[in-house]
């Protein structure tokens, strides 16, 4: 009988389930598309029960590929913030859920009173607007779903509840629901009052890698069930933490479909500079590492990107690697001006391409390389606001699938301090996995992550 842990991440373009050995040794990695309905509008859903039977899939893949009697000891989950269930007091899921780049929510929130609005940036650490999950639960009263007595679940979090596990919430999510007072980590009272109800629309608080319960699934293989559950937390900082990207004078920036920056904080900023760090779209939240915080700046420069690629033709590896050549070819700034062809749309409160072509000599190189520009220019203005409050990083940890890009590589070499590629290439699944460990070993957090991010990377399949 092999022990492993089990690491998930729920991400936004797919899903991927992680087995490893308790001290590190990764061993599987299985993945589906994640199940997104897209709507028009920049609008995409998925329900409940395609979310868990993304995962349930991957086990019995992971099953069948896994040779000889094993067992896991416990799973992860981590993945995409701002997205979740809302559940009624039976457990059934009242309404779809909403990507975390839909808009849906966006005029309810800016409805809310003057002075909640006002004391939204620096109590919650979040900008106003339609990404944080208040908003979409804002938007879901007006489409007549009674919330009072429901309780609302991030997708992480609702796969361990339905795995088996209780209705958490773990702080690095919840975090960013608007419904976080960031002095303390409690529910603020002025946003459970505006949505019309009580604590409870929340799970219990808990942190990454605290056992909740088991699996006891009947639809999960025979191996998993009896593993203990941990809510890992927010994709990008489990990804961040599963690089050695931990300390203050470091700056990780994970490009999946948002690109994200993260730095660490050791204790959370004040209220004045978490307001204006929201103000300019900046987050100052809780981190998965027990007691720290974070800095998380985001954009949507990868679904730009991807987008750019998809009115290109281009859906997969090769199409990728010969535009990844093409756009190499190019100087960094390419060979038309802004002027001539811009992108634009990047900023976390947009998300919609814009593409202005005014000049001639095009080419679908010039057009990609455009978007990189773009992409650095939002980074340059985040970066610029968060120098500001806390001293600037030395080093730089660059991740996630488009960092497998020598283009992309490039372009954000041109801007951020002595970049280095992460070798690990499911990084907040591998993640989930060490979060895994940690909730079944008595030693602390620091002690276990050491010996898990210190083993050698033994990937014996890949589906």
């Amino acid at each position: 009988m092999t022990d492993y842990v089990v690491g998930v991440d729920m991400g936004s373009t797919s899903t991927k389930l992680l087995v490893a050995t308790p001290d590190g040794r990764q061993v599987l990695v299985v993945s589906r598309r994640s199940p997104w309905t897209n709507l028009d509008h920049g609008r995409a859903e998925m329900t409940a029960a395609q979310a868990i039977a993304v995962v349930r899939d991957l086990a019995a893949e992971a099953d069948a590929r896994l040779e000889g009697g094993y067992r896991i000891l416990a799973l992860g989950v981590s993945g995409m913030a701002e997205a979740g269930v809302l559940l009624d007091a039976d457990g059934t899921a009242l309404a779809p859920i909403m990507a975390w780049f839909d808009p849906r929510g966006a005029a309810q929130i800016m409805a809310t009173p003057d002075a909640f609005r006002a004391e939204f940036l620096g109590r919650t650490g979040l900008p106003v607007g339609p990404l944080a999950s208040l908003s979409k639960l804002l938007h879901l009263r007006d489409e007549g779903v009674e919330l009072r007595g429901t309780t609302f679940l991030n997708v992480p979090e609702y796969v361990v509840h339905a795995l088996g596990g209780p209705r958490v919430a773990e702080y690095s999510l919840v975090s960013r629901t608007g419904l976080i007072d960031q002095d303390d980590s409690t529910p603020w009272q002025a946003a459970l009052d505006v949505l019309g109800v009580d604590e409870a629309i929340l799970g219990t608080l808990v942190s990454a890698g605290e056992a909740v319960g088991t699996i006891t699934d009947p639809l999960l293989p025979a191996g998993f069930r009896g593993a203990a559950l941990t809510v890992a937390g927010h994709d990008h900082l489990v990804s961040a933490v599963a690089a050695g990207a931990t300390h203050t004078g470091q700056l990780y920036d994970s490009m999946g479909t948002a690109e994200a920056l993260v730095r660490v904080l050791d204790d959370t900023l004040a209220f004045d500079a978490r307001e204006r760090l929201a103000r300019a779209g900046i987050n100052c939240v809780r981190h998965v590492i027990p007691g720290k915080y974070v800095l998380l700046a985001g954009t949507k420069s990868g679904l730009l990107m991807r987008r750019v690629l998809q009115l290109l033709g281009i859906t997969d590896a090769v199409g990728r690697a010969r535009i990844d050549d093409e756009t190499m070819g190019l100087p960094v700034a390419g060979t038309v001006s802004d002027a001539g062809l811009a992108v634009s749309g990047a900023r976390n409160d947009d998300g919609v391409l814009k593409i202005v072509a005014q000049s001639d000599g095009l080419s679908p190189a010039e057009l990609f390389a455009a978007s990189l520009r773009h992409g650095n220019d939002m980074l340059a203005e985040c970066m610029a606001v968060m120098d500001r409050e806390v001293a600037p990083p030395t080093s730089t940890v660059l991740t996630g699938g488009w960092s497998s890009m020598a283009s992309v590589v490039r372009s954000r070499s041109a801007l951020l301090p002595a970049v280095t590629v992460s070798t690990h290439d499911e990084g907040t699944a591998y993640g989930a996995a060490l979060f895994a460990a940690f909730a079944v070993d008595p030693r602390s957090f620091e002690d276990v992550a050491e010996t898990f991010l210190s083993s050698p990377l033994l990937t014996t399949e890949r589906s």
